[in-house]
């Protein structure tokens, strides 16, 4: 079984998200040793954002020679998604929905004939049967029964997502309220942790 970890936070060693989802492979890990896990790190080695070459060379256009090292790497996350069973995601919320760095990957994965088609009835994903774990960081708290309710776009916009591919049943651990306060930032992560530690092994 292949495990894909992603984290797309900028914030290093100081990333709740990065802790959490971490917990999460860890717990995975255990229950399942001999899972084969591949790590990205989205800031590390980031995937370009989508330019006009990109856009052309997937419609069939030749492509410029110096957009070769960004095809092939974006292939590799192409394929690392492909071949996952279980994707953990971490996630931090920046300005009300993802990191640019997680966006330019999404862009990788989601392609037509590969994770998703258009038929008679529509579009039809191709990627179902992965499990996808997503730990989520908020500053605030964006629940339904919240105030801000209408400014969360990271939790809604990757269940959005996913979905269009086939993956109906994401999973999210959220740490909310992190910059809330330290009481906050506390109770956030170690609400997170625990959750963590109590996911289903398969």
């Amino acid at each position: 079984m292949k495990l894909l970890h992603l984290d797309s936070s900028v914030l290093g060693p100081h990333s709740v998200s990065r802790q959490v989802s971490a917990a999460i492979v860890d717990r995975l890990r255990q229950a399942t040793p001999s899972l084969d896990v591949v790590y990205r790190d989205l800031t590390q080695t980031p995937l370009a954002h989508l330019s006009g070459s990109h856009l052309a060379a997937a419609q069939g256009a030749p492509a410029p020679a110096e957009l070769a090292p960004d095809l092939a790497a974006s292939a590799a996350a192409l394929d690392e998604f492909l071949t996952a069973d279980i994707v953990v995601i971490g996630a931090p919320m920046y300005n009300f929905t993802i990191p640019s760095q997680l966006k330019a990957w999404i862009d990788r994965i989601l392609v037509v004939g590969k994770t998703f088609k258009y038929g008679a009835a529509g579009p039809e994903g191709l990627a179902g049967g992965k499990r996808v774990i997503v730990a989520i960081s908020r500053g605030g708290y964006y629940g339904a029964e919240t105030p801000y309710a209408a400014g969360e776009h990271l939790e809604s916009y990757l269940r959005w997502v996913f979905g269009f591919i086939g993956i109906t049943n994401v999973e999210f651990i959220p740490a909310d309220g992190i910059q809330v306060g330290p009481d906050h930032r506390e109770k956030a992560i170690a609400g997170a942790l625990q959750s963590a530690t109590t996911l289903r092994a398969a």
